[in-house]
């Protein structure tokens, strides 16, 4: 038996859902950070658990083809991605590989087809961020960036490639003109928000800023073609450094819909990918033009307001009474007049609610991490023609499937991957299915 920490050569085998390499030693598996499949690497064993151990990359000895440069210095250290050492073509391939091992473990189903996995840029597409911001006494400055990976700390980057423009290369002077404040140990966080025509910069205050840490962040702000908001409490606290702030907002070309947002509401980080998605869920949900949709997590309006452009009737359901108004806003500013919104819990059967009472031709879904569940006896009630689920968890979509199909009687017609989180091990992708009784 190896002494822990002691180098061991393993093969490693596959790769795990938040891409570490996995490898067997004594019939016991061992995550090992870094290796890929069909590697052969040096490991020292770390931390020791009943069901398996983690291990740290100490060597390659034989690489994998499919191993590539990392595009990002930081890589390794920093936790935001987790896969730059694999080819791009790879890293969607493998998250396929996971949605499908889901659909068969989780739900005991397996889509009749697969979709051509979605595509878009690989650097510079995250228009959402948040950012750690930590002053450390040790090195008597400030970091700005995501947490190192595996550990609580704040990662210390100058510049990062995945955020978009123009907060990407900024990355090390935001964390200079935080060090500069009065309050630069009572400002943990930088919040980012990237619309097309202004970006936002959300700093949470636990502390108010002086009249000249005030000025600091104007001359940065002007200088560098952003905008900050101050947020001294809750999220319904956030306010602009100086009002009126630019609009935040994306254009849907397509569909001649344009969508304004808050700084901190949800919207999708991958501009490009949002609209293939939003294209591609329009065309498998295959509408006519009489047809009346149901939209749930309807958020801002992403598909609601789209789906307008196509179908008679939408109905938009959300539980978030801030992002219904807004979406109603959406709705009256793109002079679309067939959309209507409401407010309702979804982790739980909407019941009796009027707009609930069925009639409904498609069903679309976009539901957070935790999956549809709530709202499925409602679907087997309406029995809608056609339902496309976008998700963005593998395992409460395949949960969710196996409802849909084993307890409603509806066909997984079809399944895709989104590359929306390049080089990390998140991911997201859509399902189509039938009402298998027709």
């Amino acid at each position: 038996m190896k002494a822990p920490g002691e180098p061991i050569r393993m093969e490693v085998v596959s790769l795990a859902h938040d891409g570490r390499g996995v490898a067997r030693i004594d019939g016991k598996t061992v995550f090992v950070d870094g290796g890929l499949p069909g590697e052969t690497v040096l490991a020292a064993r770390g931390r020791k658990h009943r069901r398996y151990d983690e291990a740290t990359l100490l060597e390659v000895l034989e690489p994998s083809p499919d191993r590539v440069e990392p595009g990002c210095g930081h890589f390794g250290v920093c936790g935001g991605c987790a896969l730059q050492h694999l080819d791009a073509t790879k890293q969607i391939e493998a998250k396929q590989a996971h949605v499908a091992e889901q659909f068969i473990r989780v739900g005991q189903v397996e889509p009749a087809r697969w979709l051509e996995p979605l595509r878009g840029p690989s650097w510079g597409y995250r228009r959402r961020a948040r950012l750690g911001a930590k002053y450390v006494i040790k090195k008597e400055r400030v970091l700005v960036g995501f947490r190192e990976r595996s550990k609580p700390y704040v990662a210390d980057v100058r510049a990062c490639p995945v955020l978009a423009d123009p907060v990407g290369p900024i990355v090390g002077e935001l964390a200079v003109l935080v060090e500069s404040l009065s309050i630069r140990e009572r400002l943990p966080q930088i919040e980012v928000s990237v619309g097309e025509r202004a970006t936002a910069l959300v700093a949470r205050v636990l502390d108010d800023p002086t009249d000249e840490d005030r000025r600091r962040l104007r001359d940065f702000a002007a200088s560098r073609g952003v905008e900050f908001y101050l947020q001294p409490g809750g999220l319904d606290t956030v306010v602009p450094l100086d009002a009126p702030a630019t609009p935040l907002s994306y254009r849907l070309p397509e569909f001649d819909v344009e969508i304004t947002f808050q700084p901190i509401d949800f919207i999708q980080v991958n501009a490009a990918i949002n609209a293939q998605a939003v294209s591609l869920a329009l065309e498998q949900l295959q509408l006519a033009a009489g047809h009346k949709v149901l939209d749930l997590f309807c958020g801002l309006g992403n598909f609601t307001l789209p789906i307008a452009r196509r179908a008679a009737r939408v109905i938009g359901v959300e539980g978030e009474a801030g992002l219904v108004a807004r979406a109603r806003a959406n709705a009256a500013a793109n002079g679309i007049g067939n959309a209507e919104f409401h407010v309702a819990d979804l982790t739980a059967d909407p019941g009796e609610l009027p707009w609930a009472q069925g009639g409904f031709d498609r069903v679309l879904l976009d539901p957070p991490r935790a999956g549809a569940a709530g709202v499925l006896p409602l679907i087997g009630r309406m029995r809608p023609g056609r339902i496309v689920y976008v998700s963005c968890h593998p395992a409460s979509l395949a949960r969710d499937a196996g409802v849909l199909v084993n307890g409603h009687g509806y066909r997984l017609a079809a399944a895709g991957v989104m590359d929306m989180f390049p080089h990390t091990s998140h991911v997201e992708s859509i399902a189509v299915f039938e009402d298998g009784s027709c």
